[in-house]
């Protein structure tokens, strides 16, 4: 059997690898999936073939005698909301989140807004490759495809129940927001401008070709956005990716902080407040979370890199879960959605900044420093294990995660080799508090996987 989904999603160059023939079939199989009357949200973001994907899969899954709704342009976590809220039987979103412009994609959600796990999205491709659609008979085909009003404000709503909003407001935060051009532009200036902040926006004009810059929110891309943000004297500045599911922070500085670090600042801020349970994240976050949240006894959950596999973990364990997130920004707070939201996290962000009644920049410098590096070296998936083996061997004295490829945990320094879960590489991540350790050890596994495949 083939394989359609990735990491997060079925992504792929927008009429080339994504065809609209691609995405009819794909929402026959979805309707296949979901069943005949089944109910179900569509919504996409701002990215090119936005429209032509929309109606694509929308024919198949009419094809199948689902019902249709249209939610229009959103961000994924909005449409996350909006599946559980409205009480649908599951969603469709047009994305390709972070890729670069040419780039659409296809997600799959559940009744309580979370993408579909590892297991149903293998039912879905096996309908799939297999064509065994269900097509509905003609007069049970429905005709229409209504909108969805009212998802945007009752996400909003949603989102500031959760915070004090009053206590916020009494700060009168200044907040620069960098929503790419893409769908974050809808909620975040919102969020922000009913908690009573002065905002300001860069790249807030909605537009498919992201000409402000690339769509992941990175220390590169975002560095326009720092200067401003540092020119504004802002509290706080965020950037999001295209579907806005992630939110990196940049301090009144000017200074870009990765989301494992962001984290940490708002996974102390509920451990400083009495809040108990496990915080779940992928082996490639950084291990001063499990610095941070020792001290207040909250256990670190390592699982595998991909939103799919935290949030799925989360619901598993239930209200043993405090929260969740990535090192690339995504956040995921369960009493509101267990899912990544950028909009939910800059709301979380400035309640942190409220109550403790300092400086973004002073949480940030009270964080352990660590030195990063992280590489890759082509190679194929098979020849990547072979070396995880070897790395596994090479450091079997020290503390070993073996959830995705291996993670090595020494004192004050950590490395992560796994094969890529999209492109024929080994990826190699790893932090050290001394910069001179933290080569030695890159050398190290560099020197492992040339021994193993040889050099490329």
């Amino acid at each position: 059997m083939g394989k359609l989904f990735g990491t997060d999603g079925v992504r792929g160059i927008v009429n080339k690898e994504l065809t609209p023939e691609l995405a009819l079939q794909l929402g026959l199989s979805i309707g296949a999936f979901f069943g005949e009357g089944s109910k179900i949200l569509v919504g996409r973001d701002v990215r090119r073939g936005r429209e032509m994907l929309f109606k694509a899969v929308v024919s198949g899954l009419l094809s199948s005698g689902v019902k249709v709704y249209d939610a229009g342009l959103l961000p994924t976590p909005t449409l996350q909301y909006a599946i559980k809220h409205f009480n649908y039987d599951g969603g469709v979103m047009i994305t390709a989140s972070h890729n670069p412009p040419k780039y659409n994609g296809i997600k799959v959600m559940g009744p309580n807004g979370v993408e579909v796990s590892r297991e149903q999205e293998r039912k879905i491709e096996e309908i799939f490759f297999s064509e065994k659609w269900k097509r509905a008979d003609i007069y049970n085909v429905v005709e229409e495809v209504p909108k969805q009003f009212g998802i945007i404000d009752s996400y909003i709503n949603a989102i500031l129940r959760h915070v004090d909003v009053e206590k916020i407001k009494s700060k009168r935060f200044r907040v620069l927001i960098d929503p790419a051009n893409s769908v974050g532009a809808l909620t975040s200036p919102k969020i922000a401008k009913k908690l009573g902040c002065k905002v300001y926006t860069i790249n807030g004009h909605l537009d498919e070709d992201f000409p402000g810059r690339e769509p992941e929110p990175t220390t590169e891309t975002l560095r326009e956005t720092a200067e401003v943000a540092k020119s504004l004297n802002v509290d706080v500045a965020v950037g999001h990716d295209g579907d806005a599911d992630r939110a990196i922070f940049i301090d009144e500085k000017g200074r870009i902080h990765w989301g494992d670090r962001s984290a940490a600042i708002i996974c102390k801020y509920f451990a400083e407040k009495g809040f108990k349970g496990k915080v779940v994240t992928a082996v490639s976050s950084s291990i001063l979370i499990e610095e941070v949240l020792k001290p207040y006894g909250l256990e670190v959950v390592w699982t595998k890199v991909g939103s799919v596999d935290i949030s799925h973990l989360m619901l598993k364990m239930g209200s043993e879960v405090l929260c969740g997130f990535e090192e690339n920004g995504g956040f995921m707070y369960p009493p509101h959605i267990p899912v990544r939201d950028g909009g939910m996290t800059l709301a979380l962000m400035l309640q942190v900044l409220a109550d403790s009644g300092r400086k973004l920049s002073e949480l940030f410098n009270e964080l352990p420093h660590y030195f990063t590096l992280k590489t890759k070296i082509p190679m194929l998936k098979s020849e990547a294990l072979k070396v995880v083996e070897k790395v596994a061997e090479y450091f079997k004295k020290e503390r070993l995660i073996r959830i995705d490829g291996v993670k090595v945990l020494m004192k004050d320094a950590w490395v992560l080799v796994r094969p890529s879960g999209t492109e024929p590489i080994l990826r190699i991540m790893a932090e050290a508090k001394d910069e001179e350790k933290l080569k030695e050890i890159v050398e190290i596994v560099k020197k492992i996987a040339e021994e193993t495949v040889g050099k490329k």
